[in-house]
């Protein structure tokens, strides 16, 4: 079965979350009525990622289609993870520790975990409305990216607050 694999990455605060998520969902069906099965990979830092779980959810819901399996890739084990576990697992299909940043030192495992999800993913949906913050960062490193599997016609970044794929 070939898996279509999506990564979000959005800001901890949003600005206009009401916009951000009308935009989600809109590609968010598009992907599901366009693809077998589609992987969502996300972390759970801010607004934006929340937001994400729980609209990736309802439109599967709404559109009856299960075809897809929603992640949470955590860049390493804590507490919360252990404690919270199956509440985590009735949002998420899948908790994921990222092995590639699970013995970092904890300030750069996000940025291994997030280049981690860009090097998995076929499409990197991102919600950007500041001009600088770890979102932004990741979108110029999306756009700018070496070691992924795929060619750079391959991967798309779309983002959803002003509709532009880079």
């Amino acid at each position: 079965m070939d898996i279509y694999t999506v990564s979000l990455f959005g800001h901890r605060n949003l600005l206009n979350p009401i916009s951000a998520e009308e935009r989600l969902e809109q590609e968010i069906y598009k992907l599901l009525k366009n693809h077998g099965y589609i992987n969502f990979l996300m972390g759970r830092t801010g607004e934006f990622d929340l937001m994400a779980a729980l609209t990736v959810r309802r439109v599967m819901k709404s559109y009856r289609r299960f075809n897809c399996s929603l992640i949470l890739v955590l860049p390493y084990e804590n507490k919360s993870v252990e404690q919270n576990r199956n509440s985590f697992l009735n949002l998420y299909d899948e908790i994921e520790i990222c092995s590639a940043s699970a013995d970092a030192y904890y300030k750069s495992a996000f940025q291994l975990r997030n280049q981690n999800m860009i090097d998995r993913s076929d499409l990197v949906l991102c919600c950007i409305e500041h001009e600088s913050g770890g979102s932004v960062c990741r979108t110029a490193a999306v756009r700018n990216h070496q070691s992924c599997r795929k060619t750079d016609a391959d991967l798309k970044v779309f983002c959803t607050c002003c509709s532009l794929i880079y």
